[in-house]
C-alpha cells in the first residue's frame, strides 16, 4: 500500500507477528533504476520474511529490479498487476497488465531467470466489466506456464475508468468463490486471497479454501489484531502479550529514528490505531497528533498520552460502573 507499508510500518507489524509475511509498498521499476535506491530498498533486518513489490511492465527492467531485490536481501519479489490508479495506468502497468498476459509472462520469466528468490504476482479477478471465470483462469494459466507458483488474488475486478482507487476497494463486488474455484482448478499453485477479509474468524474460514490470506488496511488500522496471529495461524508463541509491552518496544524504535535525524511523526503515524476500541484511545491519539508537542522526545509524549488515556478510562469506570450481573465487553 503506497505511502503506508514503509519500513516503519513493517517494523511495527513485525513486533506483533514474527511469521506473517510482510510486503513493501509498490515501488516502480523507474524509481529503482533511476532514483534513490537506498530510500526505496533499505529495510530493518527484523522484517524478515519480507517481499519487495514491484510496479512495471518491461521485462528487462523487472529483471534488473529483481536482482536489486535479491542483492538487498529480500525474501521474495512480487509483481503488482492489481493497482487501478490513473498514474499506474499512464505507466501501462498495474491492473491493466491483466489485459496483456503474454507481456506479464515475459516479465515473470525474465525475473525468474535473473534471481533465485521466489517471484510472485498480485492481481485482480478481472478488469472493468469482464467478469468471466475463464478470463481469470486463462490469465493465471499463462503466468503459471512462465514458472510463477504463487498468486495473490484480490477478489474484486479493477474498474479502470470512472471511479477512484478508494472506490475500487469498495464498489466492485467481492467474489471469493472465483478465488476458491481457482485453487480447486490449480491445486499445485499457491493461491492467496486478498480483499475485504477483516476478522480472525474470516481469515480462518478462507483458509479452508485457499493457501493463504493477505490482509491490508484492516491490519494497518487495527494493528493489535495481529498480536494473536502467530499462535492462531502458525502454532508459535505470540511475541507480545499486551499493548503496553508493544508500546514500550515501539518507543525504542521511535527513539532510534529520532536519534538518526528522522521526525517521530514519520513512524508514529503508523501506530495511531494501537489502542482502538479501548477506553481513552481517542485522547491517546489526540496527544500523539498534537503538533505543539513535536519538540518533545517520544518517551515524553508517551507519558502524556498514557496519562490522558488512563484518566479517560478511570473517569469512564467511575461514571459508568458495571453491575455485577451485567455482561460487559
Amino acid at each position: 500500500m503506497m505511502d503506508w507499508t514503509d519500513r516503519n510500518c513493517r517494523y511495527l507489524h513485525r513486533l506483533l507477528t514474527r511469521h506473517t509475511r510482510l510486503y513493501t509498498e509498490m515501488v516502480t521499476t523507474g524509481a529503482l533504476l533511476h532514483g534513490d535506491q537506498p530510500r526505496h530498498l533499505d529495510f530493518n533486518a527484523e522484517e524478515h520474511p519480507v517481499a519487495l513489490q514491484l510496479g512495471g511492465s518491461e521485462p528487462a527492467d523487472l529483471a534488473a529490479c529483481a536482482k536489486l531485490a535479491e542483492s538487498w536481501g529480500y525474501d521474495e519479489v512480487n509483481l503488482n498487476c492489481g493497482c487501478p490508479s490513473e498514474r499506474v495506468q499512464r505507466g501501462a502497468f498495474g491492473a491493466c497488465l491483466m489485459l496483456e498476459p503474454a507481456l506479464v509472462a515475459d516479465g515473470i520469466k525474465a525475473m525468474r531467470d535473473a534471481v533465485s528468490i521466489p517471484v510472485t504476482i498480485k492481481h485482480r479477478i478481472g478488469v472493468d466489466r469482464t467478469e468471466s471465470y475463464e478470463f481469470l483462469r486463462d490469465f493465471v494459466g499463462a503466468i503459471a506456464d512462465a514458472g510463477c507458483e504463487v498468486f495473490i488474488v484480490h477478489a474484486r475486478n479493477a474498474w479502470l475508468q470512472g471511479i477512484s482507487p478508494k472506490e475500487n476497494r469498495e464498489l466492485p463486488p467481492l467474489r471469493y468463490q472465483m478465488v476458491h474455484r481457482l485453487k480447486a482448478e490449480f491445486p499445485h499453485l499457491t493461491i492467496v486471497l486478498n480483499g475485504g477479509v477483516k476478522s480472525d474468524a474470516e481469515i480462518a474460514a478462507q483458509l479452508e479454501h485457499v493457501d493463504g490470506v493477505m490482509v491490508g488496511r484492516q491490519a494497518y488500522h487495527e494493528p493489535w489484531q495481529m498480536s494473536a496471529w502467530d499462535s492462531r495461524f502458525f502454532g508459535q508463541a505470540d511475541p507480545v502479550q499486551s499493548r503496553e509491552q508493544l508500546e514500550t518496544l515501539w518507543l525504542g524504535h521511535m527513539a532510534r529514528q529520532v536519534a538518526a535525524g528522522r521526525p517521530s511523526s514519520q513512524s508514529m503515524r503508523h501506530a495511531l490505531g494501537l489502542w482502538n476500541g479501548q477506553p481513552g484511545a481517542r485522547r491517546w491519539r489526540q496527544v500523539w497528533s498534537d503538533h505543539k508537542l513535536k519538540d518533545l522526545s517520544p518517551h515524553q509524549v508517551a507519558e502524556l498520552a498514557t496519562l490522558a488515556r488512563t484518566e479517560v478510562a478511570a473517569a469512564r469506570t467511575e461514571i459508568s460502573p458495571v453491575h455485577p450481573l451485567e455482561s460487559s465487553f
